[in-house]
């Protein structure tokens, strides 16, 4: 072994000391409140693929979604021809807010899909439920984010993950989150003239 792979592999083994050390220390499991927020694109798709860990290991799993409208998408596709036996999923907006122009309606829908969301999270069968562009409902007070942050306080329960996307997350949910990821905008492709394109964005 060379000098330079000796100081390597002494360096690498006193850094896995102190990895396990710290590891050993990490001990308890609970249900996270995750949420992904920021302007950078990978929100949606960073929750999902958690969604796609439940189904991999056959545990069961629900999607709200608040603002996407019907559309079709690869994940809700997927979900719905191969593994509605694992994950509920439930599409409750109409479309984005700029589409709809209507908030009473876009309000009523939200509402709606909180009803839906709570009754998902309170059913202990679920491991994880995914409340899709709710900050944004919470954003325009469709939804009242004291009453979201009450419930998953003090009724979510004990074992049950909830994940919460979309941008401007209120720092009232942030403050109580186990998990908070801001997406960082650095450059997109819709600034450059592109379209949202199949298998990217949807």
């Amino acid at each position: 072994m060379t000098d330079d792979n000796a100081r390597h592999a002494t360096k690498m083994a006193k850094k896995k000391a102190a990895r396990d050390k710290i590891m050993a220390t990490k001990t308890d499991e609970k249900g996270l409140i995750i949420v992904h927020t920021g302007k950078g694109k990978g929100k949606s798709s960073a929750a999902f693929n958690m969604i796609f860990r439940h189904i991999a290991h056959k545990r069961q799993s629900a999607v709200v979604q608040f603002i996407k409208g019907g559309m079709s998408t690869g994940e809700r596709d997927l979900i719905l021809e191969h593994f509605s036996d694992l994950c509920a999923f439930h599409t409750m907006g109409e479309g984005f807010t700029w589409e709809t122009q209507d908030k009473s309606r876009d309000t009523e829908m939200a509402q709606a899909a909180w009803a839906k969301a709570k009754e998902l999270i309170l059913d202990e069968a679920n491991h994880m439920v995914l409340l899709d562009e709710i900050n944004i409902a919470m954003r325009y007070d469709y939804v009242d984010v004291s009453e979201v942050v009450d419930f998953l306080v003090n009724e979510k329960p004990p074992m049950t993950h909830v994940v919460l996307t979309g941008r401007n997350a209120k720092e009232d949910l942030i403050e109580v989150a186990d998990l908070v990821t801001e997406m960082e905008l650095i450059k997109h492709p819709f600034r450059s003239g592109i379209k949202a394109q199949i298998g990217v964005e949807f």
